[in-house]
């Protein structure tokens, strides 16, 4: 019975939907998701006054929240997506979703769906709503990434993997300022002090970290600390910063996203050429979501070539191993440059590395280096924060270690943050 209500019901918000939407077109009027919401459940409450079906007040607000989910939302992932305290979720064909929470928790929760078919159904309707354009999903284009309406990247395989594979990254958009990240424990009041300083001054900034160690909350807030007279052009494979998220911070912004090919095969447009035409936008910084190729080689040359102030994230261990990343990602542009070259490259490109992790199940800055020369096969590097060990063990709060250079230091007094350092 209630699988039948619930399939009239869609129905019956699917029809008003289309007449409703059908209106506003012709009169001109613009019809926002809240609008659309709002009589999605004037209609579901109209269904259920019908005496025939009646139902008691909480089987009708659970029928109703589903049938608006799958009509207007993302269907039986939207529970999942609503509860903030999920950040991950993973999905595989009918099995069970595992979902992993703020604390690191991971536990099964019920199948988004009773098969592959079904679980392939509810990717291309998602795909098919897609904000930023539909995104194809099937035998000749087996992977989907797409950012879901509450800024979530979702990326599905399937044909490749013995069930079609469905991963769901929700962002914390709420977690958008130093002050926060640090009363969240990511750092202390001197590394924040720091990080806020390095922006101001303009320095060229990598984030580097593991999957899910926080890169890009931490790009996020550093953002949200460049001026706001400032022209800023990101770069994404999916938009996951959010800078129109805080138009009020980046008034004069524009956010670049790859593209894939057309079913003719053309059309593609790559994080390289992304990388190549912000160039040409006149920015004040070049923000590159996520490095890992080709594009490495254009951003290296803008941040060496007067456009400082600009970051990027890139997966790596340390902040020492950043440099071989990076070299590795340039050469993948095969500029044929030997590689003292290409380190002089990251060396006059590159300021300052940060590393984030996991530690005990919270996201922490391990790590800060001050990028000093390059000399032949390796960058020349000090670092100035780091984890150590302590008497009662291992402190897990990075620290300030080593003195920075005093070119560094006198750009860093001129923004508020100086510092003396403590040696034993």
């Amino acid at each position: 019975m209630s699988a039948e209500l619930l399939d009239d019901l869609v129905e019956a918000l699917t029809t008003t939907l289309i007449d409703v939407r059908h209106d506003a077109r012709v009169s001109g009027r613009s019809l926002g998701l809240d609008d659309e919401e709002r009589v999605a459940r004037d209609t579901a409450r109209a269904f259920f006054d019908d005496p025939i079906r009646f139902v008691e007040p909480d089987h009708e607000r659970d029928l109703t929240k589903r049938a608006v989910d799958l009509v207007l939302g993302c269907g039986p992932l939207q529970a999942l997506l609503d509860d903030p305290d999920i950040t991950d979720i993973h999905a595989r064909g009918s099995r069970p979703v595992w979902v992993k929470h703020r604390d690191g928790r991971r536990e099964q929760r019920a199948p988004l769906a009773n098969s592959d078919d079904e679980l392939i159904a509810l990717v291309r309707t998602l795909a098919s709503r897609s904000r930023h354009g539909e995104r194809r999903f099937d035998a000749s284009t087996a992977e989907c990434n797409l950012c879901l309406p509450d800024g979530s990247r979702l990326f599905a395989v399937m044909d490749v993997a013995t069930e079609t594979s469905l991963v769901v990254r929700k962002h914390q958009f709420r977690l958008a300022s130093l002050e926060q990240l640090m009363s969240a424990g990511l750092m202390s009041w001197d590394v924040a002090r720091f990080l806020r300083a390095a922006v101001l001054a303009r320095r060229n900034i990598v984030v580097v970290g593991g999957t899910g160690s926080g890169k890009t909350t931490l790009m996020r807030a550093l953002i949200n600390e460049i001026p706001v007279h400032e022209r800023i052009v990101t770069i994404e494979d999916a938009y996951e910063l959010g800078v129109d998220r805080f138009a009020d911070l980046h008034p004069d912004h524009d956010a670049l996203q790859t593209r894939g090919a057309n079913v003719e095969g053309h059309g593609a447009i790559d994080l390289a050429s992304l990388t190549r035409m912000a160039l040409r936008m006149d920015p004040d910084r070049v923000i590159v979501g996520e490095v890992r190729g080709a594009e490495a080689f254009p951003m290296v040359l803008a941040m060496s070539q007067g456009n400082n102030g600009s970051m990027c994230t890139l997966h790596a261990d340390s902040t020492r191993s950043a440099f071989s990343k990076l070299a590795a990602y340039v050469s993948m542009a095969d500029t044929g440059l030997p590689i003292d070259i290409v380190n002089l490259l990251i060396a006059n490109a590159v300021h300052v590395v940060v590393h984030v992790e996991i530690r005990d199940g919270v996201r922490r800055i391990t790590g800060i280096r001050e990028v000093v020369d390059a000399d032949g096969p390796r960058v020349v590097s000090n670092e100035l924060f780091a984890v150590v060990d302590s008497a009662g063990g291992i402190d897990h709060e990075a620290r300030a270690q080593f003195p920075m250079t005093t070119e560094l230091a006198v750009m860093l007094a001129r923004h508020g943050y100086g510092r003396t350092l403590v040696t034993s």
